[in-house]
């Protein structure tokens, strides 16, 4: 799914809204800040100011990264199919195919024990919010 994120991104195309936000909030674990504004800027979609809010938002916010049942709902909601191969159960499964810092997994883990329900992914009105 990440590969297909940035290879339509580096095409110059664009990833869609829930793209550009799952994108965010796992590429954020991997590349720098600056790196990651700049792959959200080929987004013909998206100005340098858009990017750096969008990162900056899912960084201050704490998202986790989503699983693959929020990937899928969230491509409903637009036209770029997010997840290449919705059959493919392994596909579009960060948790499977990634391996997050360790704060990642402590705050999922805090959730699921009645922690911070802040930073667990859960949904909410604001379409920007983890899942």
């Amino acid at each position: 799914m990440m590969a297909h994120l940035l290879a339509t991104l580096n095409a110059g195309h664009s990833i869609g809204h829930y793209g550009r936000l799952v994108f965010t909030m796992v590429a954020r674990h991997f590349l720098e800040p600056d790196e990651l504004i700049a792959c959200l800027e080929k987004d013909p979609e998206v100005d340098q100011h858009q990017a750096r809010g969008l990162v900056l938002q899912v960084e201050s916010r704490g998202y986790n990264p989503p699983k693959r049942e929020r990937i899928l709902e969230w491509m409903g909601k637009q036209d770029f199919p997010i997840c290449p191969d919705t059959e493919d159960p392994g596909q579009c499964n960060v948790y499977r195919n990634l391996e997050f810092p360790e704060d990642v997994y402590n705050r999922i883990a805090s959730f699921y024990r009645g922690g911070d329900s802040a930073n667990t992914g859960t949904a909410s009105s604001d379409k920007s919010r983890a899942a």
